[in-house]
C-alpha cells in the first residue's frame, strides 16, 4: 500500500501500477528476449565462421550498432516511419476496453517501432561478446577432439561451441533485465507509451512523491525476481 496518488487523490497509486507494468513489462522483456536470442544466434554464427566475409560484415554491423543509445534509434525511427513516410504513429494512441482481435493489432503496430528500437540497439552488444566467445571455444581441445572423431560441424556448433559460450550470456541477460526500467524511462517518453516509464516522468513532473516511491520500489522487485529466477536456472544450462 503506497497511499494514494497526489496528483489524482484520492486514487490508490497501486491502481496506476497495475495497469502500467504489464505495458512496460510486456514490452521491454519481449523486446530484451528477442534482441538476446537473435544477437546470440547471429554472433555464434559469426564467431565459429570467423574466415568467412559475411562473419566480418555481421561483425560490423554488431560494431556500428552497439555504441548507438536507445533514444537516438528512437528519435530517427520516429523521424523516418512515423514524420517521412508516415507507416507509423508518432505517438501511441490505444483506447481502453476489452482486449479483442482488433486491439491486439492496434497494440502491436503502436509497440513496432518502440519495441525495434530496443531490440537494434540491444544485438549489437550481443553479436559482439557473442562473436568473441563463440570464436574463443572454437579452438578448446574438447572441440577439436570432436572435430577428429568425425561429429558434424553443425552439432559441433549449436551442441559443444554453443552451450558453453551461452553460459556468460546468460549472465549478460541477467544484467540486461537491470537495464530494463532506465531504457523504459525515455522510450516510454519518447513514444508517450503508457507504462511505468511513463507514469515515472508523470510523477516526477507533478511532484507526486507517493507515486515515485511506488514506481520505484515494484521495479527494484520485478528486477530482483527475475534476476533470482535466472540465477536458479543457470545450472540447468550448464553442460558440465
Amino acid at each position: 500500500d503506497f497511499g494514494p496518488s497526489l496528483a489524482a487523490f484520492p486514487t490508490p497509486v497501486m491502481e496506476f501500477i497495475l495497469r502500467a507494468l504489464p505495458w512496460t513489462l510486456g514490452l521491454l522483456v519481449t523486446t530484451t528476449l528477442i534482441a538476446w536470442v537473435i544477437g546470440n544466434l547471429i554472433g555464434l554464427l559469426a564467431g565459429y565462421h570467423h574466415n568467412s566475409r559475411a562473419a566480418t560484415a555481421l561483425e560490423v554491423v554488431g560494431v556500428v550498432i552497439y555504441p548507438i543509445p536507445y533514444y537516438i534509434v528512437a528519435i530517427v525511427l520516429i523521424l523516418l516511419f512515423g514524420y517521412v513516410w508516415s507507416l507509423f504513429p508518432l505517438t501511441t494512441t490505444i483506447r481502453p476496453g476489452p482486449l479483442t482481435l482488433s486491439k491486439m493489432r492496434l497494440i502491436l503496430y503502436n509497440s513496432f517501432l518502440p519495441a525495434l528500437s530496443i531490440i537494434v540497439v540491444g544485438l549489437g552488444f550481443n553479436i559482439l561478446s557473442m562473436k568473441a566467445l563463440s570464436f574463443a571455444h572454437r579452438e578448446e581441445g574438447y572441440v577439436t577432439f570432436a572435430r577428429l572423431k568425425g561429429t558434424p560441424s553443425n552439432t559441433i556448433m549449436t551442441s559443444y561451441v554453443g552451450r558453453n559460450s551461452i553460459l556468460p550470456q546468460i549472465t549478460g541477460l541477467t544484467l540486461a533485465l537491470g537495464d530494463i526500467f532506465s531504457g523504459a524511462l525515455l522510450i516510454e517518453i519518447l513514444f508517450s507509451y503508457p507504462g511505468m516509464g511513463l507514469l515515472m516522468r508523470s510523477a516526477a513532473s507533478s511532484g507526486d512523491y507517493n507515486m515515485l516511491y511506488g514506481t520505484i520500489t515494484i521495479t527494484i522487485i520485478a528486477v530482483a525476481t527475475a534476476t533470482l529466477v535466472l540465477d536458479l536456472i543457470y545450472p540447468l544450462f550448464d553442460p558440465r
